[in-house]
């Protein structure tokens, strides 16, 4: 693969108008708070989560694809709030499952050998199935709740590797949450979500697809 004259490996393949992969992969997930008032600041302490999907990718010249990747994505953050004194009270765990529908663009390079850098970017949607959108108990019974649905614009680069037999495509991207995702509590002056003025995800994405 990185010798001076390789053996070109699949050299017709990406020619083809469609083709399929999979990826699996980590992620890193975090929020973006805004506030209605300078104050102490919500901390959010982050974990390693994990991905997995499907690509389709149709072909729309030499250098540019069209991506869908729909896959499933797995996190947890947890919420430090400063003004309280019990656990109960402070602590916020929320748990993330999303099914996540990305459509992208990607630019590819031109292949050097067995190699074949790109840059990737687009929009997605996401569907929260742990965002608790419909409960009507609030942060008083313990219940952090967000929107269902959100938008996000994606950014981000890899790399394809043409092996014998397949593609290797280890890719990394950010993850930018467009709109407002918290649901106030029943309480206009609720102590947890009354001086959120917008909480916005935003992630780190590692993936490794194969084609």
């Amino acid at each position: 693969m990185f010798s001076k004259d390789p053996i070109i490996n699949l050299e017709n393949f990406q020619k083809q108008r469609l083709h399929f992969g999979y990826y699996l992969g980590f992620n890193s997930f975090d929020f973006k708070l805004d506030y209605k008032t300078v104050g102490p600041d919500i901390q959010v302490k982050k974990t390693t989560g994990f991905n997995v999907g499907v690509v389709t990718n149709l072909r729309l010249q030499e250098y540019i694809d069209l991506r869908f990747e729909p896959g499933l994505y797995y996190t947890k953050r947890t919420l430090h709030y400063p003004n309280f004194t019990r656990e109960i009270d402070a602590i916020r765990d929320v748990n993330s499952t999303y099914i996540h529908f990305p459509l992208l663009l990607k630019f590819s390079s031109l292949r050097t050998g067995n190699i074949r850098p790109y840059i990737v970017g687009g929009l997605s949607s996401t569907l929260n199935l742990s965002a608790n959108a419909k409960l009507k108990d609030d942060n008083l019974q313990q219940k952090f709740r967000v929107k269902s649905w959100t938008t996000n614009y994606e950014l981000g680069f890899g790399i394809d590797f043409f092996s014998e037999y397949f593609i290797f495509s280890p890719s990394i991207r950010g993850c930018f949450g467009i709109n407002d995702e918290l649901i106030r509590d029943n309480d206009p002056n609720s102590p947890w979500t009354s001086n959120i003025e917008s909480l916005k995800s935003r992630a780190i994405l590692i993936n490794f697809t194969f084609h």
